[in-house]
């Protein structure tokens, strides 16, 4: 759902990334450039993490996601 939901926003402002939904393990031993999870994996995850960790409060608020996205978009440049 939140990949999904990633994936369109990243569309709609022209943003191009790889993304993918793993499990707890699955997201801190890939590479990766950022981590956008729920509250209670991220803070399962956050000590482990070597990348940012985005806490997403409630997947479905898209307002949320795009705002957390972007942000992020904004410190790469």
């Amino acid at each position: 759902m939140l990949k999904m939901k990633i994936d369109d926003i990243m569309k709609a402002h022209n943003l191009e990334a790889d993304t993918f939904c793993g499990d707890v393990g699955t997201c801190v031993s890939n590479v990766c450039d950022v981590i956008f999870i729920s509250r209670d994996l991220g803070e399962q995850i956050k000590d482990r993490a070597k990348v940012p960790v985005i806490i997403i409060e409630n997947f479905m608020n898209t307002k949320e996601v795009e705002t957390k996205l972007l942000d992020y978009f904004k410190t790469l440049q």
